[in-house]
């Protein structure tokens, strides 16, 4: 099959495009036909090597752990899905090889749950690590309660955005950062939109004067000690950015495959919950320059490399 990989660590220039070895089809897993495969920031850190301390890298690694597709062959032991199946996953093992930036997947049954109907795959392959991210902090360590009023740092990136939807459907009140030009996207999905930059303190202030009940933090740094500052007292903090949130009395947060939290997603985007931005769009063959994008940063939403296939029948 055709796909993307690399052979040792390096910049984007390391992608290659290619033949790379067909995925084998495990008793726990289904074989996914890859329509298309949201880029994330992790994606070109496990590239760099900075998750080496964490995760194994069996080289050639095939890139991405996103996936909306469609099943073609489900495991010997799997009752879950058939075949023509439109399915969604967060396909992360635990060593880096065999991602999703290719024309098919193996992924287990543990990391997938159905499509959302009403969103394309452009749209339905950014939801899983993204939305799962959002959800799982929101929900399992911030605890946000209906009436809060909670602080989400890159209000207008991919977690960020879901996480101002979800957020606002929990019934919280969400204040997010952004960028001046995003206030208008971030007002849209239900957020109050401050700026970045000196004199956030005041802004949020401004908008929460006796400080807020939680922190969303996808940025890290200088971030953790203005929304440490920003609390009210019994206040919560997350980060999935930097592990030094436990040192003001926070938790770090990194996200797990967890089918019943993506099937919860599936009936929120499909109850009009929440939705995907899609940014941009690349082909496969593009996928190098998908991630010097992601690397970039300030993206309003998702990048997606998307795998074309010939219309059947």
């Amino acid at each position: 099959m055709k796909g993307i990989s690399y052979s040792r660590y390096g910049g984007p220039e390391v992608l290659e495009y290619g033949e790379v070895k067909d995925p084998k089809v495990g008793p726990d897993s289904v074989l996914v036909k890859v329509r298309a495969a949201a880029v994330n920031p992790v994606d070109w850190k496990c590239r760099e090597g900075h998750l080496h301390s964490i995760l194994d890298a069996v080289f050639p690694v095939i890139p991405g752990w996103d996936v909306s597709g469609v099943v073609v062959q489900p495991g010997s032991a799997v009752t879950e899905f058939a075949v023509g199946d439109e399915v969604i996953g967060y396909v992360r093992e635990d060593f880096l090889s065999r991602g999703t930036f290719a024309e098919y997947v193996a992924a287990p049954v543990r990391t997938l749950a159905r499509k959302p109907r009403n969103l394309t795959f452009e749209q339905a392959a950014g939801l899983p690590l993204a939305g799962l991210t959002a959800y799982q902090v929101l929900v399992h360590a911030l605890e946000v309660k209906r009436g809060e009023t909670i602080l989400v740092h890159a209000a207008a990136g991919g977690v960020g955005s879901l996480a101002v939807q979800i957020a606002a459907h929990l019934g919280a009140r969400v204040i997010g950062t952004a960028s001046e030009r995003n206030h208008d996207f971030v007002r849209g999905l239900g957020g109050e939109p401050v700026g970045y930059g000196p004199g956030l303190a005041e802004r949020v202030r401004g908008l929460a004067p006796e400080g807020v009940a939680a922190v969303f933090d996808t940025v890290g740094g200088e971030a953790l000690i203005v929304s440490a500052n920003l609390l009210a007292p019994e206040g919560r903090m997350a980060s999935i950015a930097d592990p030094d949130v436990v040192d003001f009395g926070g938790r770090y947060c990194f996200v797990r495959p967890d089918a019943e939290d993506l099937t919860r997603l599936t009936a929120l985007a499909e109850q009009g919950v929440i939705t995907v931005h899609v940014a941009e769009t690349f082909p496969l063959k593009a996928a190098a320059d998908a991630q010097r994008r992601s690397q970039e940063g300030h993206t309003r939403g998702k990048l997606v490399v998307t795998v074309d296939w010939p219309e059947e029948g």
